[in-house]
């Protein structure tokens, strides 16, 4: 009888809960503060109605059974009432967890929430509390390409191929202040780990900080710093693939950034990145490496943009010898590449870069001038130089993806989408590389001239065309002498 009358008054009390929620939510799909004062005190009052009838109930139970005299310390009228009173508060509990359901209830991070899609030019979803305290999204990236050369003076230059350049999955989110994101790249037939670090964004003297630990892409030049994904050309620039350190792109260690109304200042410490072969087996080639920019005129319709690099490194002794040679066309195709004697026991390095470009409305161009000098042990120092000039036009009017914050290039919004049914966005480039090793001995030359052709489907997804025409000198190596070419290629890339 007890659990039969418990379950009535529960069952009553839920069906006076929905019947009070039904017509509110019906309405609108939302319960106001107001609305739930005024749920809560009818439903008060309907559960006094339903105590009163199953006292009458229960009393009229205990003068019928004459059987239940011996069990009076269950029936008693302080039993009975602890009884009401217990349902009354089980009932009253799941009433209020369910209008808390109903109204979307919860703060402080601990319920509730929302999510978001195609937030930063990305496809995923951002999740986040209700009050913004904590947010997660799942991340990552897929980059395709397909290369082919043409017109080599030497037969195993004139390849083609295709490969997947980048596959990134992961996850970045914010506890507050705090910041974390860990990204793994699967791609050239290994697992490495690339953006995997902590980060804490603060405010001081009305100057915006953000500080980084682990591994993460240092801040050299405008597409040194720039994801491969965001970059206008399928190959970043001669200044920064010439100029950049051993431990390369990436690397563990500790960075801080300080962002002004129209500057940034960047100041890092590295050591290998956790793919470094060198890793485990001797000490990190360490680096420290500053950037500045600052954008001396600054509107509406665009920005000037001056930057410098500067980085030193102590080179690990698990570096026997030097002979960086980036590719002066596409990725695939190894063959093609400015060539050198290698550099014996290298001891430490350092490079310098200017950066000088702008933006103004669809329009953008940018101009930078890379160096590294290597020391060595055994033999003289070694001086490389890079250098780039290059423009763009978006053709639909959208904002070029310079960013005049981080000097780096960000996402494009796309102002008419293919997948809304419009034309997408479309963008014209060109770039000229010199690639200078003169200085070492048997050091070669190279020039590259490379025409693009962006097209935006929407924020997170772009096809690319580039047309590139190649001149190489190389005094060392299998393709020695002058040599020209023409190489094209064509990525699809999805970033979500």
């Amino acid at each position: 009888m007890q659990t039969f009358t418990r379950r009535l008054l529960m069952a009553g009390s839920a069906s006076v809960l929905l019947g009070a929620l039904a017509p509110a939510h019906a309405a609108d799909g939302n319960v106001t503060t107001k609305q739930l004062m005024k749920l809560v005190q009818q439903q008060a009052e309907e559960i006094n109605d339903l105590k009163q009838r199953l006292a009458a109930i229960e009393a009229h139970e205990q003068g019928t059974a004459s059987a239940t005299a011996a069990k009076a310390d269950t029936t008693s009228p302080m039993a009975t009432q602890a009884q009401v009173q217990a349902a009354i508060a089980e009932s009253r509990a799941s009433e209020l967890a369910l209008v808390q359901a109903q109204a979307g209830g919860g703060g402080g991070g601990s319920g509730g929430g929302n999510a978001s899609w195609g937030k930063g030019g990305e496809a995923g979803p951002l999740f986040s509390s209700q009050d913004g305290f904590f947010t997660f999204k799942p991340d990552g990236r897929l980059l395709v390409d397909f290369t082919g050369t043409r017109g080599s003076s030497y037969q195993a230059r004139n390849i083609n191929g295709s490969q997947v350049t980048q596959a990134r999955l992961g996850a970045e989110g914010t506890i507050g202040s705090l910041g974390y994101h860990i990204e793994a790249d699967f791609a050239g037939n290994k697992v490495a780990l690339r953006q995997s670090y902590l980060s804490y964004a603060a405010e001081f003297w009305g100057l915006r900080e953000k500080f980084y630990v682990g591994n993460f892409l240092k801040d050299l030049g405008t597409e040194g710093s720039s994801e491969q994904a965001r970059t206008p050309f399928m190959l970043r620039n001669a200044a920064v693939t010439v100029g950049e350190p051993v431990n390369s792109f990436f690397g563990l260690g500790a960075q801080m950034k300080v962002f002004g109304d129209n500057w940034h200042y960047s100041l890092s410490v590295t050591g290998n990145s956790p793919s470094s072969s060198t890793t485990g087996s001797s000490s990190d080639s360490i680096a420290y490496l500053t950037r500045a920019h600052w954008n001396p005129i600054k509107g509406s319709d665009g920005f000037l943009h001056l930057g410098a690099w500067y980085w030193y490194e102590s080179i690990s002794s698990g570096i026997t010898s030097i002979n960086n040679t980036p590719a002066i066309a596409l990725d695939y195709n190894a063959n093609l590449a400015v060539s050198a004697s290698s550099i014996a026991n290298p001891s430490q390095d350092h490079g310098s870069g200017f950066e000088l470009g702008g933006v103004y409305r669809g329009f953008w161009a940018m101009s930078e001038y890379g160096r590294r000098t290597i020391d060595s042990h055994t033999t003289d120092a070694v001086t490389r130089h890079g250098s780039s000039f290059a423009a763009g036009w978006m053709v639909t009017g959208e904002k070029p993806g310079f960013s005049s914050r981080s000097g780096s290039w960000g996402a494009v919004k796309v102002n008419d989408p293919v997948t809304s049914g419009g034309w997408g966005a479309w963008e014209l480039a060109a770039r000229v590389d010199h690639y200078d090793y003169t200085d070492a001995p048997r050091g070669g030359l190279g020039q590259s001239y490379t025409f693009g052709v962006n097209w935006y489907l929407n924020d997170w997804s772009r096809l690319m065309f580039n047309y590139v025409r190649w001149h190489t000198d190389n005094k060392v190596g299998s393709y020695q002498g002058p040599d020209w070419g023409n190489s094209f290629g064509i990525r699809t890339q999805v970033v979500f």
